[in-house]
């Protein structure tokens, strides 16, 4: 049914990400899908990585730890832009359709008093993209 899942994370929050790791290995396993996890990052400095090589190679080995917990290869790709909170929905769901993604897989929070003016990236995703998009609380 699927064969290829997008992931996007944000390294920042790891410890938020189990459930939508999990679910998506989960139906990889299922579907012999291949995963690819995807993150988006700055050129300058962050509490994450230096520089985008920096952040790259940490994605990597996320990617290379989950594979090892999940026992299911996830590839990495980080993205690079020059601000995220502008446009981050619109490069998740670009690097989506070019990577020939069928399913995204996302982590989301709980919603507080900002969602209710403004969407979140979850949010935009399933009302914009044109592949399934599952939200995993």
């Amino acid at each position: 049914m699927y064969q290829k899942i997008m992931v996007p994370v944000d390294l920042r929050h790891p410890e938020k990400l189990d459930k939508a790791l999990t679910t998506a290995a989960d139906l990889a396993k299922l579907y012999d899908a291949l995963l690819q996890l995807v993150a988006v990052t700055v050129t300058n400095p962050t509490e994450v990585a230096h520089n985008p090589k920096e952040f790259t190679a940490k994605l990597d080995e996320y990617a290379a730890a989950q594979t090892a917990r999940h026992g299911v290869t996830f590839g990495a790709h980080a993205i690079t832009s020059p601000d995220p909170t502008i446009d981050l929905d619109e490069r998740l769901g670009r690097e989506a359709n070019d990577i020939d993604a069928d399913l995204i897989v996302m982590a989301s929070h709980v919603p507080g008093f900002a969602e209710y003016i403004f969407s979140s990236n979850a949010g935009y995703l399933a009302s914009h993209a044109k592949i399934s998009v599952f939200i995993v609380r």
